[in-house]
């Protein structure tokens, strides 16, 4: 474990940094996994001083964590934390991190900021002496408009930090479960040796949300569901589970086999958009048995009509030896029936059918759950337990839950994994610019497919689970969306 690190957060006041990044280095100090010496600047515009912030954080975390919250801990943790005033177009200001820091000390600059102050940002911290060899710089998303402006991005924080010294978030890539797609597949033979397409007949990535898009309407009709989501999380969950085998678990190895799988996307272009993807925008409808409103008529909305998609629906195709044939659907979507992430591989059936009730839907099926509970199921046929019939099958599930299985009864939020693996210096768990570059030429083809041919947004009701398009799109096939029972 890294020590000597002096970890700041930039946009410490905002959404991200208090949900999220504040409550994550709590649990690590608790769990102990934080060396004494690490020391924390909180940076932010706004007016207020140290012990000030500090009442404010001790409130929210106790508020956030419940059960979880320790006083002692909190005394501990406490001490690390220093609030820093910065305005971070004021390049003098930054002469107050200057003063902060220590010699010969790492220096790791979390950008919890809009993209537009990674530049200001950046030449500031070079500009006062605050950035060395050593010094490590995290990006959150968005890194990018399209394939051109994510170029922008990175040349810009290229000009003050190699590559070996970027690591660029993506939070699906913390969590347990997308992890553990590793081991499933690389540890475990029996699985290992069917995952091509000899036995797999296809696999579903679904991303569903029953949330809007919480007073972010301005920013969001700019964006759009495939940027916001699929050209990260659902392409990077798309590589962990269809990726080669790395040589080894180093992080260079890992992000190599993703590029190649990025590469080997067959695009999604005027030839095949009308088939192979749908778009929609939900409307007025019920969530858990409450009225909600349409995107048009949500908190912020600034125009009289918006064309821009909350739910991408996508079948894709990976030109491969491994991968030939086989279709993976992608879908994900704001105002969903339920909120669920998960992964489906559904094998083929067996070649020859011997049992009498063996009518097709006796598939087995592997299913990684990473929200709401993280898991691993495995659906397989057994003999019915009973005498009235000779060898009548059913459906059974084996169950891995994460949750059950874990001693300490919670499971690690995404970002305290990836905080500690940024203090420890290993990019295993980050994506590098190829990554970057290579999903937004794939996406950016396909948004140029959509503009050119003047393909609308679908309606959908608040509390479905998108366009009966989306269902098309499966069903064609002579497959269907999987749900769980």
């Amino acid at each position: 474990m890294s020590s000597k690190i002096d970890l700041v957060i930039f946009g410490a006041r905002g959404d991200l940094a208090r949900r999220k990044l504040f409550p994550a280095l709590y649990h690590l100090d608790r769990a102990e996994l934080l060396d004494s010496s690490v020391r924390i600047a909180a940076v932010a515009r706004e007016e207020l001083n140290t012990p000030d912030f500090l009442l404010q954080m001790e409130a929210l975390l106790k508020d956030s964590l419940g059960s979880s919250w320790d006083q002692a801990v909190w005394e501990r943790f406490s001490h690390r934390l220093q609030y820093l005033r910065i305005d971070f177009s004021m390049k003098k200001q930054f002469d107050l991190l200057k003063e902060w820091s220590l010699k010969k000390r790492t220096m790791i600059f979390y950008m919890a900021t809009p993209p537009s102050m990674f530049a200001p940002i950046c030449k500031h911290l070079h500009d006062a002496d605050c950035v060395d060899e050593h010094a490590r710089i995290v990006l959150e998303k968005p890194i990018g408009h399209d394939l051109e402006t994510s170029k922008e991005v990175n040349d810009t924080v290229a000009q003050y930090f190699p590559e070996r010294n970027i690591y660029r978030i993506d939070h699906y890539l913390g969590k347990e479960t997308v992890q553990n797609l590793l081991a499933l597949r690389f540890a475990n033979r029996m699985i290992n040796s069917q995952w091509d397409n000899s036995c797999i007949d296809h696999i579903q990535i679904t991303a569903a949300e029953t949330v809007g898009i919480e007073g972010r309407w301005s920013y969001y009709d700019k964006v759009g569901q495939l940027r916001d989501m699929v050209q990260n999380h659902l392409l990077q969950l798309l590589c962990m589970v269809a990726m080669e085998p790395p040589n080894t678990l180093e992080a260079d190895e890992i992000r190599a086999e993703k590029v190649k799988l990025l590469r080997a996307l067959s695009p999604i272009n005027q030839s095949n958009v009308d088939e192979d993807a749908v778009r929609g925008q939900y409307s007025a409808g019920w969530i858990s048995g409450e009225p909600v409103v349409g995107y048009m008529e949500e908190e912020g909305s600034e125009a009289d009509s918006s064309n821009t998609e909350t739910f991408v629906a996508l079948k894709v195709y990976i030109d491969n030896w491994r991968w030939a044939g086989v279709p993976f659907y992608l879908r994900t979507g704001k105002r969903m029936k339920e909120k669920v992430t998960q992964v489906v591989i559904t094998y083929k059936d067996s070649p020859h059918a011997i049992f009498a009730d063996d009518d097709g839907e006796a598939n087995n099926r592997l299913v990684i759950r990473l929200q709401p509970n993280e898991g691993i199921q495995l659906e397989m046929v057994s003999k019915k337990q009973c005498m009235e019939e000779r060898l009548g099958i059913e459906k059974r599930t084996l169950n891995l839950d994460f949750h059950d299985a874990n001693e300490d009864s919670r499971i690690a939020d995404a970002y305290e994994r990836l905080f500690l693996e940024v203090i420890n210096g290993d990019q295993w768990l980050f994506v590098s610019r190829d990554e970057i570059e290579e999903s937004w030429k794939w996406c950016d083809n396909l948004l140029a497919a959509w503009a050119d041919k003047k393909i609308a947004a679908k309606p959908y009701s608040a509390g479905s689970w998108g366009p009966s398009k989306a269902e098309v799109l499966i069903e064609t096939s002579d497959r269907s969306w999987y749900e769980h029972k």
